[in-house]
């Protein structure tokens, strides 16, 4: 008599085995990172007159999601749109897509702010890292602590895995010699943290990318006099430069 086979059962064994190859297995050149981006709002927003004297909606975290698609040379950055959002509070943040091509220096990038879609085009950017001796797990990955000091107020610690070889991670950052699970600001203002890595379900990424009407894109000296011209005046304009040219 034939034993009956579980299909449960060994769709489980095999989910093991993926999740199991790819935390302690072989070197990752491929796949999706999910992470979750974490806004203080209060710290965005201190001195802002945006929403006059009301701060309720300053006092709970801001939490988005967003997913990472990367091959040995590409990725793709992209927001994750919830079912049921956070519309009281969708505007606080910046809904960022970004396109690196790490070969030929390539980079594209979408900003959604306040309902206006504006593109970026421009070369991939090259930071100076300071590798630390802190080291912390992240989605099941060991990673290496590394410092990039952005300007004279603004410092990043980001977290990388040298399991995951392609030099990818959140927003516009690369540069580590394994990809980004972990970015921050050093007062926890905006933090970006991997929850999951899983194979790759995008055949062409590139395609992905949103892509705009010509008069839509922008060089970034362009993008500059866009948002002093727009935001002048508003209190509004350095974080949204900073959202831009830093992140």
């Amino acid at each position: 008599m034939k034993a009956e086979v579980d299909g449960s059962k060994i769709l489980a064994g095999i989910a093991f085995l993926l999740i199991t190859t790819l935390s302690f297995g072989q070197v990752i050149r491929s796949g999706e990172i999910v992470f979750e981006k974490r806004t203080n709002l209060e710290k965005r927003y201190e001195g802002s007159q945006t929403m006059g004297n009301s701060k309720e909606w300053m006092k709970e975290p801001k939490k988005d999601e967003y997913v990472l698609y990367f091959t040995d040379s590409t990725s793709l950055f992209k927001p994750i749109l919830p079912e049921v959002g956070d519309e009281d509070r969708e505007w606080s943040t910046m809904k960022n897509t970004t396109y690196q091509n790490l070969n030929s220096g390539k980079l594209e990038r979408q900003f959604l702010y306040y309902g206006a879609e504006i593109y970026l085009l421009d070369t991939v950017k090259k930071r100076e890292w300071i590798i630390t001796e802190n080291r912390r797990t992240i989605a099941g990955f060991e990673t290496k602590q590394a410092l990039w000091v952005a300007n004279d107020s603004t410092n990043i610690y980001a977290w990388y895995a040298e399991k995951i070889i392609p030099s990818v991670g959140p927003e516009s950052f690369n540069g580590l010699p394994g990809a980004i699970l972990g970015l921050a600001l050093e007062d926890g203002g905006v933090v970006y943290f991997a929850k999951e890595v899983k194979p790759l379900s995008k055949k062409n990424i590139e395609k992905e990318m949103p892509k705009g009407k010509a008069k839509d894109y922008y060089t970034s000296i362009d993008i500059r006099k866009l948002v002093k011209e727009l935001f002048s005046g508003r209190g509004s304009g350095g974080r949204i430069l900073d959202d831009i040219f830093v992140w």
